[in-house]
């Protein structure tokens, strides 16, 4: 069953991927670049955690997920998404990077979790930022599937302890955090229009 869920999240992160990028390559969704080197960075090294962790196959939507936000950014980058970088974007990616030898030093992943999951949340800041600029630049629909999708990577993992849930719980309650404060923005904003962000 466990198995059967991860394949599931897993065809969840390409139907949320697909359409988004899709979006991307058409200028109508414009991600900010350095939250997506985050994102993809933290969330590829939090793939091994949960690994380590027992975690199992319910780990491997996460490295799946982490693979595909690196072509995010770089299609972010390439097709002129939010570029603009700021002292604390770069925190976040050191600490994103911090967490590696970190995690060599204690010989325990919840640690590299912690400081990952850290670093991801804080990591969602630019978009933040954009969305409650630009609302409609941001795709919902991908945001919502992410949301359903790490709650049944969750639901997949083979063994749950903080090593294992802490990164997909936190990250799919920022990608609800995020999808409240487009909606929120789009109903106060009515002159912009909704329709280009979905």
């Amino acid at each position: 069953m466990r198995s059967l869920l991860s394949f599931v999240a897993i065809v969840l992160t390409f139907v949320g991927y697909v359409p988004y990028v899709r979006s991307i390559l058409r200028r109508e969704t414009k991600p900010h670049v350095f939250s997506w080197i985050i994102w993809g960075s933290t969330t590829f090294i939090g793939f091994f955690a949960p690994i380590e962790g027992g975690g199992g196959a319910g780990a491997w939507p996460i490295g799946v997920s982490g693979t595909v936000a690196l072509l995010v950014a770089f299609l972010a980058w390439r097709f002129r998404g939010d570029t603009s970088v700021t002292a604390s974007d770069r925190l976040f990616f050191g600490l994103a990077l911090a967490s590696l030898p970190l995690w060599y030093l204690t010989a325990d992943p919840l640690w590299s979790v912690v400081v990952l999951t850290l670093a991801d949340t804080l990591g969602i800041g630019p978009t933040l930022r954009k969305a409650y600029r630009y609302p409609a630049e941001e795709n919902l629909t991908f945001w919502t599937l992410f949301v359903v999708r790490n709650g049944v990577a969750s639901a997949a993992l083979e063994r749950w302890s903080t090593t294992t849930l802490l990164f997909p719980v936190v990250t799919g309650a920022s990608c609800l955090g995020l999808v409240f404060l487009v909606l929120w923005r789009r109903s106060i904003a009515p002159d912009t229009d909704p329709s280009s962000g979905v």
